[in-house]
């Protein structure tokens, strides 16, 4: 009885092998991240050609999605004539409904969850391997390719004609879900204040988290060992600078400097740039996008006002409560001394003094108390400036080099009896 079907069900087996091996390249190809394809991209003629493949996704999905179905197709009508057989041989009573489900069990088990489960866990060596023979089977269906968009945007305007974009989740909704959350998921305290700093990212500017030109130090090529024993840099990357020019040219982690051999030397990196107006999250994607640590903040007239490293923002995101100031100068932003009366440190955020003393400011263009100062006096601030500024009375008590700056601020009895 089996010797008969024997034939059929080596045709089977090598079926299982290849819609293993499509179903393998979709989750290994598609599980790549950029990292991932910027490494087979500088890899051996194999893996550029994966790389490649991924540059016109839709074309090598339809084409792995395509040679799926038509090898499952091809499989399950050998399975039905095989079991048909089986179960009209005298000896095959019930052997037929065994070998179909026998057939599904297979299918699912060797060629959708094995192949997919190792593809993800091999995904850049796997995707370099099967970039040869997956880039034959794309080229076979090339000339299919506008007949199967044509049979897609038939179904789009015939069947589901009305089906229109969700819009995208306003910040606000976004906070809504993440303080619902915790209705119905069992969330730590910190967790809750991760997703909330995550959800903060859009909202907070790069001008608002920046090291500021004054607080970071930079150095002119080329920068050795003993450079970094003389001043060793606060942000963690080395900031490189031409000997004619204050502008950082590239950026290189001083922990690699510090690691690397004698005699060897360590290539920087170009900084990603972006407005002073961009939102963090804004920047954390172009650092990613780009594969870089440190991105260089400019005003509106491209000059460098700060640098924001990817260190900084992983702290707006981990930290429980994010501080710029505390992050730059190790000191806590805004202290309470006494009732009513607060020392602010100059780099500290007026939406955060806004919130922490619960008052109502005036319209500023500036980020920072520091900024106000200048706006109000006109001038750099100095020790013992007092002025008004709007509800607050602002006292600096201690200006030093490099922006450090101090005041006292006192909500003054106007605003409290109001």
């Amino acid at each position: 009885m089996w010797a008969e079907v024997m034939p059929w069900l080596t045709a089977m087996a090598i079926l299982i092998v290849l819609s293993g091996l499509f179903s393998a390249s979709e989750a290994a190809y598609f599980y790549l991240q950029r990292q991932d394809l910027r490494f087979l991209a500088a890899g051996n003629a194999t893996q550029r050609l994966a790389a490649r493949l991924m540059e016109q996704p839709d074309r090598l999905l339809s084409a792995i999605l395509f040679w799926n179905l038509v090898i499952n197709i091809i499989y399950f009508t050998i399975s039905a004539r095989v079991g048909m057989q089986l179960e009209n041989h005298e000896d095959g009573a019930g052997w037929g409904l065994l070998f179909a489900i026998a057939s599904v069990l297979i299918v699912i088990l060797f060629s959708e969850m094995l192949p997919k489960s190792f593809a993800v866990l091999r995904s850049r060596s796997y995707a370099g391997l099967v970039a040869l023979p997956l880039a034959l089977a794309v080229r076979c269906v090339d000339p299919l390719l506008p007949l199967l968009r044509l049979i897609n945007v038939l179904m789009k305007r015939l069947i589901f004609p009305r089906i229109r974009p969700e819009p995208d989740l306003e910040i606000s909704d976004l906070e809504r879900a993440v303080e619902l959350s915790t209705q119905d998921a069992e969330l730590d305290a910190h967790e809750y204040r991760m997703l909330r700093n995550i959800v903060h990212l859009s909202q907070l500017r790069a001008d608002e988290w920046m090291r500021p030109r004054r607080q970071f130090v930079t150095f002119q090529a080329p920068v050795t060992i003993e450079d970094l024993k003389e001043k060793f840099p606060p942000s963690g990357f080395v900031l490189v600078t031409r000997r004619d020019s204050d502008e950082i040219q590239y950026s290189i982690d001083a922990e690699d400097m510090i690691d690397i051999i004698p005699g060897h030397s360590q290539m920087g990196k170009r900084l990603v740039t972006v407005p002073w107006c961009a939102s963090v999250a804004d920047v954390y994607d172009n650092l990613r996008n780009a594969d870089r640590q440190v991105a260089n903040v400019v005003n509106e007239h491209g000059e460098t006002i700060g640098i924001i490293t990817i260190d900084d923002i992983a702290d707006a995101v981990f930290v429980d409560t994010p501080s710029r100031t505390r992050r730059i100068t190790d000191e806590q932003p805004i202290r309470l001394i006494e009732t009513n009366l607060w020392h602010v440190m100059g780099l500290a955020t007026i939406k955060r003094l806004e919130k922490q003393l619960a008052v109502t400011l005036p319209e500023t263009r500036s980020v920072t108390i520091q900024g106000v100062l200048q706006e109000v006096l006109q001038d750099l601030p100095q020790s013992g400036d007092v002025c008004q500024w709007g509800p607050l009375r602002l006292h600096v008590l201690e200006a030093a080099d490099r922006g450090r700056c101090r005041v006292e601020v006192q909500v003054t009895n106007e605003e409290m009896s109001s």
